[in-house]
């Protein structure tokens, strides 16, 4: 038998993440782990000056996550219960080499390292990316009041970054299975046909790895 499933849902800001995390954990019974972004207290500041708040905005997204995923693996993995999350720790990465000053990301690469090196990690990835204009409109339609402050520009160079990372991710994680999904073709927040044939591929994914 396969190891306990563990997905995780990744993508650019607005691409569907936590709609696409929530269908699936309803789906398949599973338990859903959703990231904290609202909670964040510099993450308004973040979006009007990166540059001065980006340290404070990544290193508190950082423990959270750490918390969280330290949780996970004692209430569910270890007790062989499946899980589905929103996003993956490596996202960290993405957005901290983006924004981050030398120095500042010399600091949080350390402590990255440190949190992360027995972090559980997921042995499905569900990618999600999608065009900037399909992007905006998404993030329009949702209507987060912070969002609203998001530079087109920074969003675009966001989804540049995430393609690059996947790449990489998959070159160095073959025991991974990464399901690529395109945001711009499929829409399962408003189609049900688009996400019946999204669970149908995880489900392929589920019954082939339980057989490893």
């Amino acid at each position: 038998m396969g190891a306990i499933p563990f997905i995780t849902v990744e993508g650019p800001i607005g691409v569907g993440k936590t709609s696409l995390a929530k269908s699936i954990a309803q789906h398949f019974q599973f338990h859903l782990l959703k990231e904290i972004v609202d909670e964040n207290p510099f993450l308004g500041k973040f979006y009007e000056n990166i540059e001065e708040w980006s340290f404070q905005t990544e290193m508190f997204f950082l423990c959270n996550r750490y918390k969280q995923l330290e949780d996970i693996q004692t209430l569910y993995l270890q007790k062989d219960l499946p899980v589905v999350a929103d996003y993956h720790i490596m996202k960290n990465m993405i957005f901290a080499q983006r924004t981050l000053k030398d120095a500042q990301y010399g600091k949080y690469l350390d402590i990255y390292r440190i949190l992360t090196s027995d972090m559980p990690k997921p042995n499905i990835v569900i990618y999600l990316n999608a065009s900037l204009d399909t992007l905006l409109k998404r993030i329009k339609l949702r209507g987060r009041e912070i969002e609203k402050k998001i530079d087109p520009g920074y969003l675009y160079q966001l989804k540049v970054d995430y393609e690059v990372a996947m790449n990489k991710f998959e070159q160095e994680n073959p025991d991974v299975t990464v399901l690529r999904l395109n945001g711009d073709v499929i829409d399962f927040v408003q189609y049900r046909e688009h996400l019946d044939v999204v669970l149908a591929n995880i489900h392929d994914i589920l019954t082939q790895r339980s057989r490893v």
